[in-house]
């Protein structure tokens, strides 16, 4: 038997490619704000939570303003992210996608998702993959975020498994350090070089080889 018995996903990068939908929202607020903000800029919110990614950019413009003001913002920007994911649907899910949720589910394992985007339950709704996880972490509920372990072990402990008995599947360097940091068995999907923390790494979610996974 494997020695895995949980699979815990991000959402963006990982699941699907909302990653666009986030940085046109956030670049729409950079304009409006009068901050220059690239796709380089949007790397470095790769498992950032909302307020954490707006520190960030508010930073890149040397601009300060006061709780209120961010909590305003913030909600702008979440109006902006919903405007753009209204219209996706399963054609917008990563290839490889629903078939290696699918196939973790047909293994026995418990299947959660991470995400720190407090949306996710609506994005999972529309990309019509909700009902294949038994857990999706309420990102709002969590103490702290990405890189700490927090969503991770919320995931486990909902699944009632021990975190030593999942596999995190991550796209952000923030997200494998959470994962190492909650004991799981860190996976990564993307570039080998910038994942480098990751225990194993595939270039996509396609790529994924779940038989081997299970069989370390």
């Amino acid at each position: 038997m494997s020695r895995f018995h949980a699979a815990i996903f991000d959402l963006d990068g990982v699941l699907a490619d909302s990653a666009v939908a986030h940085y046109a929202a956030w670049r729409r607020l950079a304009d409006e704000l009068g901050i220059a903000f690239t796709p380089h800029d949007n790397e470095a919110l790769k498992g950032v939570d909302r307020m954490g990614s707006l520190r960030q950019i508010l930073a890149l413009g040397g601009l300060a303003r006061s709780d209120d003001e961010m909590l305003a913002l913030a909600a702008r920007k979440n109006g902006y992210y919903l405007e753009a994911i209204t219209h996706m649907s399963p054609a917008d899910l990563l290839p490889g996608a629903e078939p290696l949720v699918r196939a973790a589910k047909a293994a026995g394992l418990g299947c959660a998702v991470a995400s720190v985007s407090r949306n996710a339950p609506l994005l999972l709704d529309r990309l019509g993959i909700a009902p294949l996880f038994d857990f999706v972490a309420d990102a709002g509920a969590i103490p702290r975020g990405k890189p700490a372990p927090d969503i991770f072990l919320a995931c486990a402990a909902a699944l009632g498994i021990a975190p030593a008995a999942c596999l995190g599947f991550e796209d952000a360097v923030a997200g494998i350090e959470a994962i190492r940091a909650a004991g799981m068995f860190a996976v990564g999907i993307g570039d080998a070089t910038t994942l480098q923390d990751a225990a194993i790494v595939y270039p996509t979610t396609a790529a994924v080889d779940l038989e081997a996974l299970l069989a370390r």
